[in-house]
C-alpha cells in the first residue's frame, strides 16, 4: 500500500515526536508533532461520533488557524473528503458549493457565522455544524468540546492512495467555481516535488499567513513542510507588520506570498525593526514578480526566490522558476516541475498539435498530481483532460510560449485575449507597460465589444492619474504598438481578485466594478 496524506503526519510524528510541529500564536497553541497527530485523531473520532464516515464531505468556512489544519488531517484519517471554502463567500455561493459537494458537515467561526446562518435554510445535505468560537449559535456544536471528547486512538478506517482527499473549488477567474477532485496519491506526489524543488528540510520553519483554504498555501507550502518534519507557524490572516515580526521571533526560513504580498512586506519593512536574516527562501505564485518588487526583495531579504506556476487542477505546481533564474529569466514561469511534461499546442488543439518554439499557444501539463475530475462536471472534465502518447494532458486555458532555453513564458488567459481589428492583443503586455507609469498602482486590461473593430482595448486602473496622462504616456512609449493602446480607461479603488491574487476579469467585463 502506498502512503496517503494521513501517513505523512503520522510518520513525521513517529520520527520527530518532540519536535515543534504547529504553532498558532492567536490561541497560544504550541504543539509538538506527537501532540498535533494526537489532536487530529481526536477530531477524526469526534467527527465519526457525529456520524461522519469515509467519503462524506466536511466543509470549512474558516480563516487560518489550527482548526482548519486539524480538520484536513482528521478527514485524511477518516477517509472523509475535505472541502475548504473561501471565508469571504456570501450565503448564495456557500449554498451553491455545499449543495454541489453534498457536504455533510460545516465548521465555521464568528467571522463567517452570519453568512453560514443565512445559507442554512437552503443547504440540502449538511446535518452537523461546528463553531470554533465560544458562545456559538444554538444550532451548532462547540468545536473544542467535540475535540476534547474525541478518542486519541488512531481511527481504524482503511484509507488508500486512490481515495479522494479533497474537493477544492476553483476560485474562478471566468465564472462559477468547479470542484477539483484530488486523491491522496496526488498530494503525496506533490509534497515530494515541492520538498525537492524548494530544498525543504526538517530544520526549516515556515509561516502560513495567506489563506489555507487555497491550494497554494495549503498544498504547496503547509503539506510539504509537515511531510518533511519542518515547523509551521500559522497566522490568522496576512498582516505585513505581524509577518515581519514573526520572521524575527520564530526564525522563519520559508514564506509564501503572492507578489502583492511581497510588495506589502517591502513597504512595511521600512518602519519595522525586525531581524529578517533567517529567511532563506521566499516562495511566490499567482503571477511573475514585477522587476521593481523583485529588486526590492533582493535588497531587503537575504533570501533566494522560487516561483511556482500552475493551478488547482494540477496540484497546483507545474513549473518552477529557480532562484538563479529570477533575474536572467525575469518574467518567465520557469521550467517544468519534477516528473512533469509541458507542451505548447494550438489552442484547443490535440495534445500532439505542438506549435514551433517561440510561438504562442495553449499551455498543457502532464504529471502525477493532476486531478481525477471536476465533480459533477463530466463535460468540463472531458474538455480539460485528454489522452495522448500514453499520458493525460491538462489544458490550462493559459497562453504562453517557450524561449530558446525551454523556459515557459505565460502570455495571458486564452479567454482574455483581445481581437481588435483582426489583431491579437494580449492584455498582460499592455498591463506591463501601464505598470511602468509612476502613478499606476494596479492595472487590468480587457476587451469590450466594439461595432467597428469587434473589440476595443479597455484599461481598469488603480492610481492617482488621468486618462489623458496615461494615453499620452503610452502614445510616446516605444514599448507598445498603437493598436494595443487602450481606447478607454476606468479608474477604480481596487481590482476584483480571487484568493491567489489573480484579477477576476470576468467581473470587469460584466461591469461588476464601479
Amino acid at each position: 500500500m502506498h502512503p496517503t496524506l494521513r501517513d505523512t503526519l503520522e510518520q513525521t510524528a513517529e520520527k520527530y515526536p518532540d519536535k515543534d510541529g504547529l504553532i498558532y500564536p492567536r490561541r497560544d497553541q504550541h504543539w509538538t508533532f506527537e501532540e498535533f497527530d494526537t489532536k487530529a485523531n481526536q477530531l477524526a473520532n469526534a467527527l465519526a461520533d457525529e456520524g461522519i464516515e469515509k467519503g462524506d464531505r466536511v466543509s470549512t468556512m474558516l480563516h487560518n488557524g489550527s482548526e482548519i489544519v486539524l480538520t484536513v488531517f482528521a478527514c485524511a484519517k477518516l477517509g472523509a473528503v475535505f472541502n475548504p471554502l473561501n471565508y469571504r463567500l456570501p450565503a448564495g455561493e456557500i449554498e451553491y458549493i455545499l449543495n454541489d459537494a453534498e457536504s455533510s458537515a460545516l465548521i465555521f467561526e464568528d467571522a463567517t457565522r452570519e453568512a453560514v446562518a443565512d445559507a442554512r435554510a437552503n443547504l440540502d445535505t449538511v446535518e452537523q455544524y461546528f463553531s470554533i468560537d465560544e458562545n456559538g449559535p444554538s444550532w451548532a456544536d462547540d468545536f473544542y468540546d467535540a475535540l476534547s471528547a474525541g478518542s486519541t486512538v488512531r481511527p481504524e478506517t482503511v484509507v488508500e492512495e486512490d481515495d479522494i482527499y479533497a474537493f477544492i473549488y476553483t476560485s474562478g477567474t471566468t465564472g462559477r467555481p468547479k470542484g477539483v477532485v484530488h486523491e491522496h496519491r496526488d498530494m503525496v506526489e506533490h509534497n515530494l516535488i515541492c520538498v525537492a524543488e524548494g530544498g525543504m528540510r526538517r530544520d526549516d520553519v515556515g509561516l502560513s499567513a495567506f489563506p489555507l483554504y487555497h491550494c497554494a498555501e495549503l498544498q504547496a507550502a503547509l503539506f510539504p513542510r509537515i511531510h518533511v518534519g519542518a515547523t509551521s507557524v500559522i497566522h490568522h490572516d496576512f498582516d505585513p507588520v505581524r509577518a515581519l515580526q514573526a520572521i524575527d521571533e520564530y526564525d522563519v526560513t520559508l514564506f509564501f506570498a503572492a507578489p502583492t504580498g511581497w510588495n506589502g512586506l517591502l513597504q512595511a519593512a521600512e518602519d519595522v525593526d525586525a531581524d529578517l536574516s533567517s529567511l532563506r527562501l521566499g516562495l511566490y505564485g499567482a503571477a511573475p514578480m514585477p522587476k521593481e518588487i523583485l529588486d526590492g526583495c533582493l535588497d531587503v531579504f537575504d533570501a533566494g526566490y522560487l516561483q511556482a506556476y500552475g493551478m488547482t487542477e494540477i496540484g497546483p505546481c507545474g513549473s518552477f522558476q529557480y532562484p538563479e533564474d529570477q533575474l536572467p529569466k525575469q518574467g518567465s514561469a520557469g521550467l517544468p516541475a519534477l516528473n512533469h511534461d509541458l507542451r505548447i499546442v494550438e489552442p484547443d488543439g490535440d495534445p500532439t498539435d505542438e506549435v514551433d518554439q517561440g510561438e504562442v499557444g495553449e499551455i498543457l501539463f502532464a504529471g502525477p498530481c493532476t486531478m481525477r475530475e471536476y465533480w459533477n462536471r463530466p463535460d468540463a472534465t472531458a474538455e480539460s483532460l485528454r489522452e495522448a502518447d500514453g499520458q493525460e494532458w491538462y489544458y490550462t486555458g493559459d497562453l504562453g510560449y517557450r524561449d530558446e532555453d525551454g523556459y515557459l513564458f505565460v502570455v495571458d488567459r486564452k479567454d482574455d485575449m483581445i481581437i481588435t481589428g483582426g489583431e491579437n492583443v494580449y492584455p498582460t503586455e499592455v498591463e506591463d507597460v501601464l505598470f511602468t507609469h509612476d502613478d499606476v498602482v494596479e492595472a487590468a486590461v480587457v476587451g469590450e465589444p466594439h461595432d467597428e473593430w469587434g473589440e476595443q482595448v479597455v484599461a481598469y486602473v488603480v492610481g492617482d492619474t488621468s486618462e489623458q496622462a496615461l494615453d499620452q504616456y503610452l502614445t510616446e512609449s516605444e514599448a507598445l504598438a498603437d493598436f494595443k493602446r487602450p481606447r478607454a480607461y476606468h479608474f477604480v479603488d481596487e481590482l476584483p481578485k480571487n484568493p491567489s491574487g489573480k484579477v477576476q476579469k470576468f467581473k470587469l467585463r460584466d461591469e461588476e466594478v464601479a
